[in-house]
């Protein structure tokens, strides 16, 4: 008998209505908005009626390099929101939602699995309430305001080939990396290069997720950074008047989403920023009602300990006054064979030697944790069918020998059940507390110094090299007053390094920096490097030829 799919777990689940779910948490009717009977949006009023609970814990889930199959950083933290509500402790769970980029591309479904999910699924990897749309919307707007502003006569100034601001869509489309806008006459506009990005990779996006409430939210965009005049000048948003047409279209979107999981853990979704080329963390809103609501508060940041969780502390932390209580580490046997240089075929099969050699990985993230940015960590191992008990024994022996605990988990079959020993270890390991919070640069490096700090101290490389052109944008931000902002660097998710065929733990290696950009309203400088895509293409087989609705309405395919 084969296991059913995760869509085929959520559909047959009983999910509870969203007013027990928003019962459960002590929400008067004013502070909820019902979006149908299975999902609501939280009123911002909650940021000051709820502070943060007294003693209400913050727990980060991150991972190792990813590989391609997938490390199950969702799915874990999922069930250890379920198993923290299995041991009595009132719990939130906090994510992004998912872009409909991965979800018609390779990686399907993103709303945990197995038993450890959360639902609605096929409505929150499919438009769910319209955030990412009312994003791309305003994104567009803007961009639309900037080529009518040159049309109209450009009475600021406004140098066609200096526009930074590019358009978005929440789909994966390569040919619309590089555009040319305002061809066939002078009706059409002013002739210009331009280009798309995948909308959560757009500053919008970032901005939604760092801002702490509607007026702040509305000074970001004011803030937003569109190009330079002929005389060299940043042209923002707030100078094309548009801060408030934008802060109308994201006036629902800026209110966080309240769903559940399969065991009826309550769950805020909310934001989706990627975090290969943003900051990968769901919104400063939604972390801190869910610390008003629970006293325990489970939430990932993407990808590995390198990516995601390095700018939920030195961006998102920063920005909010946010200080996590401990923080869990996602890996799996498999991912560290894949870093071990086993084929990734191979990587069910038992193999001591690539374990071995991949574990160095594993190592080089749970350092960041404990010694960059001086959190408690505890392993969480995602166990698959195919794992052995020798080699779980032997991954938990080698860890305990270095001072950290690996805790098997499986959620993935169990839900929460699978994850109480895993949520038990966590509780204590936040009895240490975080004393030893830090990030990782302080507000006074320069730039440059934060980027060599990051390459240096978190990626383990041995320094970076810096294009001439991406030089002379850093030096110009640093002469603009931009030099106190963290840097957002956008880089391979597959490896330590910025080459994605490095694998396991690099070493001896330098980080080609590519490019710069200013995203005044999210709050940060985007430092590219290596080849960083920022509208991701379709692969040869693309997940979407897998999903489809049936006469009955039924979804299928979405993992």
């Amino acid at each position: 008998m084969g296991y059913k799919t995760d869509i085929e777990i959520a559909q047959a689940a009983e999910k509870r209505p969203i007013a027990d779910i928003a019962a459960s948490l002590g929400l008067a009717p004013g502070e909820w908005e019902p979006w149908g009977w299975d999902k609501a949006k939280l009123s911002l009023s909650l940021l000051t009626s709820r502070p943060p609970r007294p003693g209400a814990k913050l727990i980060l889930v991150t991972a190792v390099s990813p590989t391609a199959a997938g490390e199950g950083k969702t799915t874990v933290s999922v069930g250890l929101a379920d198993a923290f509500a299995r041991l009595g402790k009132r719990t939130v769970l906090a994510i992004r939602e998912p872009s409909l980029g991965p979800v018609f591309g390779v990686k399907g479904g993103a709303a945990g699995g197995g038993y450890a999910q959360v639902v609605p699924m096929e409505a929150l990897n499919l438009h769910f309430t319209g955030d990412l749309h009312a994003v791309t919307a305003a994104n567009n707007l803007l961009a639309a305001l900037i080529d009518n502003h040159l049309q109209q006569g450009n009475a600021l100034g406004l140098d066609p080939r200096r526009v930074t601001w590019r358009r978005c869509q929440d789909v994966n489309d390569r040919a619309l990396r590089h555009v040319t806008v305002g061809l066939r006459g002078p009706a059409n506009g002013v002739p210009r290069e331009d280009g798309f990005d995948i909308t959560a990779a757009s500053e919008i996006m970032a901005t939604l997720c760092l801002a702490g409430d509607l007026p702040d939210l509305k000074a970001r965009l004011r803030r937003l950074v569109v190009g330079r005049s002929y005389e060299g000048g940043l042209i923002t948003c707030g100078d094309l008047k548009a801060e408030g047409a934008l802060a109308v279209l994201l006036a629902d979107a800026v209110k966080p989403n309240l769903v559940q999981t399969l065991a009826h853990t309550p769950v805020l979704v909310h934001g989706g920023p990627f975090a290969n080329i943003a900051h990968g963390c769901n919104s400063v809103i939604a972390t801190r009602m869910a610390l008003g609501l629970g006293d325990v508060v489970v939430t990932e940041a993407g990808f590995g300990a390198d990516l995601g969780a390095e700018k939920f502390i030195d961006i998102k932390c920063r920005q909010a006054g946010l200080v996590p209580s401990a923080c869990v580490v996602v890996v799996t046997l498999r991912a560290l064979k894949h870093h071990g240089g086993a084929a990734r075929g191979a990587c069910d099969r038992p193999d001591a030697a690539a374990l071995a050699r991949g574990l160095p990985n594993l190592l080089a993230h749970v350092e960041n944790v404990t010694d960059r940015y001086g959190l408690p960590a505890v392993v969480a191992l995602n166990r698959f069918p195919a794992d052995t008990d020798e080699e779980i024994a032997w991954l938990q022996a080698a860890c305990e020998g270095r001072g950290f605990s690996v805790v098997p988990a499986d959620v993935w079959a169990r839900g929460g059940a699978g994850g109480e020993a895993l949520a038990e270890r966590v509780l204590a390991a936040t009895e240490a507390g975080a004393s030893g919070f830090r990030f990782v640069y302080p507000d006074e490096d320069s730039l440059v110094q934060k980027i060599e700090t990051l390459v240096q101290k978190v990626y383990g490389g041995d320094g970076i090299e810096i294009e001439t052109s991406a030089r002379r944008a850093l030096d110009r931000l640093e002469a603009e007053g931009y030099g106190r902002l963290p840097v957002c660097v956008a880089k391979t998710q597959y490896s330590l390094s910025d080459d994605p065929k490095r694998l396991g733990r690099p070493t001896g290696f330098h980080v080609k920096v590519t490019g710069v950009k200013l995203s005044a309203g999210a709050g940060f400088v985007v430092v590219y490097t290596g080849e960083i895509m920022t509208m991701p293409g379709l692969p040869k087989r693309p997940a979407a030829e897998d999903i489809d609705v049936g006469p009955d309405g039924v979804i299928s395919g979405l993992f």
